[in-house]
């Protein structure tokens, strides 16, 4: 289960480009906490506090609990907003969440001892189709991750959703199939190498059918010759 990350903010009274251009200078970042049938409340929440969260890569489905002069509010990030060219956080969405709340969040997903494949140890490739799962959760069992254990998978291995142990009253929002998240693939030098063998076959296939047409062909119009 995720852990609860703390962060502190205060209360924005102006929106608009020139009250946010102004906290940005100070280092903050504006934001917004919205949802459970509450009015939305500005806030603005220090820049390096943000930054340090999101560069976890797992900052969307972190819980985290906003303090803001003096109220805790439990919330989740729900959209951010990076600089296009330096690349930091200049705004940030957060949902409220009720008690009892459910919510569907991105989980991404980790895979471990890769050594231990015997697949990947002959050549094979981690064929990664989904980098996250979205799942269905209540607000105090949202997962940190998804990890997969690569022990013991051969090559041609395929790994789904229900190879996934998830917590009591987690589900994946995809319901209706058992999808997909890797594979251990074949490299393409062994996928070539196998096609040439085919091919090789096929030659000399087609070969041995050629010279047994020719060699029946010649007793046929053997057979001919003695009749005349």
């Amino acid at each position: 289960m995720a852990d609860t990350h703390k962060l502190s903010a205060v209360a924005r009274d102006k929106g608009g480009k020139g009250a946010a251009r102004a906290a940005r200078r100070a280092g903050l970042v504006p934001a917004v906490i919205y949802g459970d049938k509450k009015p939305p409340e500005m806030i603005n929440v220090p820049l390096r506090d943000v930054a340090k969260l999101h560069n976890t890569g797992t900052f969307m489905s972190q819980l985290l609990e906003i303090n803001v002069d003096g109220k805790a509010t439990r919330v989740i990030p729900r959209d951010i907003q990076l600089d296009p060219v330096r690349d930091f956080v200049i705004h940030a969405d957060f949902l409220r969440l009720g008690k009892g709340a459910t919510i569907n969040v991105e989980v991404p997903v980790h895979f471990s001892n890769e050594e231990e494949s015997p697949g990947l140890k002959a050549g094979g490739v981690l064929n990664i189709v989904r980098h996250e799962v979205e799942l269905s959760c209540p607000a105090e069992s949202i997962p940190e991750t998804i990890e997969i254990d690569l022990t013991g998978l051969e090559m041609g291995a395929s790994i789904h959703i229900s190879h996934v142990k998830l917590q009591d009253g987690v589900t994946p929002t995809i319901s209706d199939r058992d999808f997909t998240i890797a594979t251990i693939a074949a490299p393409a030098a062994v996928v070539s190498e196998a096609s040439e063998a085919e091919a090789e076959e096929g030659a000399e296939g087609a070969e041995a059918t050629g010279e047994e047409g020719e060699a029946k062909e010649g007793e046929e119009k053997k057979d001919e010759g003695g009749d005349s």
